[in-house]
C-alpha cells in the first residue's frame, strides 16, 4: 500500500465497515511508520479490492486490518493477503501473531483456524456495535508453513 491507494483504502474501509471504520487519516499514520508496520492492497480489474495491515513489535506481530470485497470473496485473496502478512511477521521475528476478529465473523474465524490461529481471549463489547473480538493468536513456532488456507475475510480489528 502507499500513500497513492490510501483514498481508495479508506473508501472501501467505508463501505465494508460502516460502523467501525478507520479515519482516512489513520491510514497516512500507519504507512508512514514502516519500521513497525507493513500494509498491502490488492488489485483487481476494478482497482483495489482488499488491503491488509501488520503491526510488529518484536517478539510480537499484529494483524491490524485485513478485508476483502464481497464481490471478490472466494477467490484466494484474503488468504493471498494473511499469507503475506505471516510471512512479513517472520521476517521480522516475531514469536507470535495477534488478531481480534468479530464474535459474528464465522468466515474470518475459519480462515484463521485454517491458518493454526488458536482464540485466545474474548474482548466483550469491542466493537462499537457491542459485538465482542475474540483474540486469536498463531505461535510462529508451530505455524504451518507458508499456509495452506482457502478463503476470505472481511474482518480485522477495528479501533
Amino acid at each position: 500500500m502507499t500513500l497513492d491507494d490510501v483514498p481508495a483504502v479508506s473508501a472501501l474501509e467505508q463501505r465494508l465497515f460502516p460502523v467501525d471504520a478507520w479515519p482516512l487519516q489513520m491510514f497516512r499514520d500507519e504507512l508512514s511508520q514502516p519500521e513497525t508496520r507493513r500494509y498491502l492492497v490488492a488489485q483487481g480489474s476494478d482497482g483495489i479490492v482488499g488491503y491488509a495491515g501488520l503491526m510488529c513489535i518484536e517478539p510480537i506481530a499484529d494483524v491490524q486490518t485485513i478485508a476483502v470485497v464481497p464481490e471478490y470473496e472466494g477467490r484466494g485473496i484474503g488468504t493471498t493477503l494473511l499469507t503475506t502478512l505471516i510471512e512479513e511477521a517472520r521476517r521480522r521475528r516475531a514469536a507470535d501473531v495477534l488478531l481480534e476478529v468479530r464474535a459474528d465473523n464465522p468466515r474470518a474465524q475459519q480462515l484463521y483456524v485454517r491458518f493454526g490461529f488458536e482464540q485466545i481471549h474474548i474482548r466483550p463489547r469491542y466493537y462499537r456495535d457491542g459485538v465482542d473480538a475474540l483474540i486469536m493468536r498463531l505461535q510462529l513456532a508451530d505455524a504451518p508453513g507458508g499456509g495452506t488456507a482457502h478463503g476470505t475475510t472481511t474482518e480485522g480489528p477495528r479501533p
